[in-house]
């Protein structure tokens, strides 16, 4: 929902290590967190400069962002440094995926512990961890079951098809369900083509169409419009993030989110609640 752009606008950065001041607690630094962190030495850094890391990119890697010209090559902490060693401090979480900050000890040593038993496993087959973390989720939230994906765009092209099949599934006999779908001003619900019909802004969908037919964008917050067009009975899902954070941070109002429920139960919809920036598990 963002880009490296934000993190660089939020940011604060001083000059190259060999210039910070003296470090506290007999050459540790303090950070985030309550934690005591180390600054990494640059000269130990096993990366290429920034200058020829930025230009191997353009060079070997097909380009998805408008990237700010900075090469991060290791953090801790809520804490990251460039090849050179210079310091930067992320006021972003990473674009609000990196909740516990960098190198978090807790999260390094269970990530290494199950390396150190099984890493992938296929779908074809099952796996204690992935129970395990289902159990937890529907224990701790309204599910009674849960799809994991790789990306929060994979998520949505997952709820497109549930929620089609769906009306299908309550609606045997019609040959003609509901099939479309409600979206927002000032959305963003990915880049795969499924969710990019879903995304408002026209310079994400332009250089791809023509995306998927059948999705109507209302005014974000607009109570009665959007359950003028529930109403209409056509409406197979309403796609919405209750915090938006494309160009901005923009919160829904309990009364919007509330009458969006209450008319899609009526209508027999699915409400789909994009939790890109509200969800504490978007890491």
């Amino acid at each position: 929902m963002g880009s490296l752009q934000q993190f660089s606008s939020f940011s604060l950065s001083v000059s190259p290590v060999t210039n910070l001041r003296p470090p506290l607690n007999k050459g540790r630094v303090n950070a985030s967190l309550n934690m005591d962190v180390e600054a990494p030495n640059p000269l130990k850094l096993k990366s290429n400069g920034s200058n020829e890391v930025i230009e191997e990119d353009a060079k070997f890697i097909v380009g998805s962002y408008a990237r700010a010209p900075v090469v991060l090559s290791s953090g801790k902490g809520c804490k990251l440094y460039n090849p050179e060693g210079r310091e930067f401090l992320d006021c972003a979480a990473g674009i609000a995926v990196n909740a516990l900050g960098y190198g978090d000890p807790d999260w390094v040593r269970a990530v290494t512990e199950q390396a150190s038993i099984l890493t992938h496993v296929s779908n074809a087959y099952y796996s204690i961890p992935q129970v395990e973390l289902a159990k937890r989720l529907v224990g701790n939230s309204f599910a009674d079951r849960v799809f994991f994906t790789n990306s929060g765009t994979e998520a949505n092209e997952a709820a497109i098809k549930f929620s089609r099949k769906f009306q299908r599934f309550i609606h045997p006999d019609n040959k003609q369900p509901a099939t479309e779908f409600i979206s927002f001003t000032n959305s963003f619900h990915g880049r795969t083509m499924g969710a990019l019909a879903l995304t408002s802004k026209e310079h994400y969908r332009s250089p791809f169409e023509p995306v998927k037919p059948g999705v109507t964008f209302l005014e974000y917050g607009n109570i009665q419009a959007a359950i003028d067009l529930i109403r209409n009975g056509m409406i197979a899902a309403v796609f919405v993030e209750p915090v938006q954070g494309e160009g901005g941070i923009y919160s829904a109002t309990k009364e919007f989110l509330q009458a969006l429920r209450s008319a899609c139960d009526d209508a027999r919809s699915l409400l789909v609640f994009d939790e890109i920036h509200s969800s504490i598990c978007a890491i």
